[in-house]
């Protein structure tokens, strides 16, 4: 089973090499000839600062240059990736992302920002997914399907209350989304993150949530939290007995995912070069151990694939946005 995600206990949060190692140089013209830099539009410590430092080393190695992670936070991950737009495109400089940043904020920040995914940057690969589940306090929500649970709330309009971690968030915008598809009315209550959320939910100050599998987990095998499915396209292999919320509602998907980008300009053997080392890399047993470890699917795609989901995700997120009327905080 997926562990719980425990930052501070893992081997992993140390700084990343500053310094070449002794492989094989790439051919003449594959590689930059300068340090690369690797946007990391996120805090240091997190689950996507740790995917950076571990692919980033793994880089190092294969392009035989010094790679500088640098963390740049603020408007929710805007900032740097409007800075890789802006960067030139020799692939000295590449970005690590998510779903908020390259599929939400495009249409949640519109006017706040200063690129636009698939025209400003250039995919590489995804390296990440990171499911959601649904789950509800047992002591506020008797239903323990999914179906029930529809049931319920179409005979309770508004009076259920579902939590998430900050507007415009995967977990606020699968409430909306799930209200959306099956006619049902909520009201939604946003946290500024889950770790202030989650006391709520099992408190039962709020009835239900969707949200990352590694925190829920431990909740669930308590029997503080009930889970009625997972936002997943298929089963989780590690919670074969879970069905998927599309089960119920066809269609249904509402997942988290990083992956790595590039200067919309960057010359494609150099996007497929760095897809070939990534991807390398995220098939190695020890990496997928350690990202299950992380409470996340270890996932290799080409650049058209990950540009497929950006773009597919864009559209889904965008129609339930404007639904909504989501408006940023």
């Amino acid at each position: 089973m997926l562990k719980s995600l425990l930052i501070a206990g893992l081997a992993l949060a140390t700084p990343l090499s500053l310094a070449l190692t002794s492989s094989a140089p790439a051919a003449e013209g594959d590689w930059p000839t300068k340090p690369i830099t690797l946007l990391v539009p996120f805090t240091a410590g997190g689950t996507a600062d740790i995917f950076a430092r571990m692919i980033g080393d793994h880089l190092n190695k294969a392009t035989g240059q010094p790679i500088v992670a640098e963390n740049i936070g603020g408007g929710g991950g805007t900032l740097a990736l409007g800075r890789l737009a802006r960067s030139e495109a020799d692939g000295s400089v590449i970005a690590i992302a998510s779903t908020s940043n390259l599929s939400i904020h495009p249409t949640l920040l519109k006017d706040r920002i200063q690129y636009q995914t698939l025209r400003d940057l250039a995919p590489i690969t995804q390296v990440s997914l990171v499911p959601n589940l649904l789950v509800v306090n047992p002591e506020r929500v008797k239903a323990r399907t999914v179906q029930e649970l529809i049931d319920y709330l179409k005979a309770n309009p508004d009076k259920v209350a579902f939590g998430s971690s900050g507007v415009g968030t995967t977990q606020h915008l699968a409430g909306e989304l799930f209200m959306q598809r099956t006619g049902t009315k909520m009201t939604h209550v946003a946290y500024k993150g889950s770790s202030q959320m989650m006391p709520d939910l099992i408190a039962g100050q709020i009835d239900i949530a969707f949200d990352n599998a590694p925190l829920l987990w431990p909740h669930i095998k308590s029997g503080k939290l009930v889970a009625l499915g997972t936002a997943t396209a298929e089963r989780l292999k590690v919670a074969p007995d879970l069905p998927t919320v599309a089960e119920t509602v066809p269609g249904f998907q509402a997942v988290a995912w990083h992956g790595f980008l590039a200067p919309v300009k960057t010359p494609k053997p150099l996007i497929e070069a760095y897809a070939k080392e990534i991807n390398a890399f995220m098939e190695r047993p020890e990496t997928q151990k350690r990202f299950e470890e992380l409470g996340v699917l270890p996932m290799h795609t080409s650049p058209e694939a990950f540009a497929k989901l950006i773009g597919d995700e864009a559209q889904q997120w965008s129609k339930v946005i404007e639904t909504a009327g989501v408006k940023p905080e």
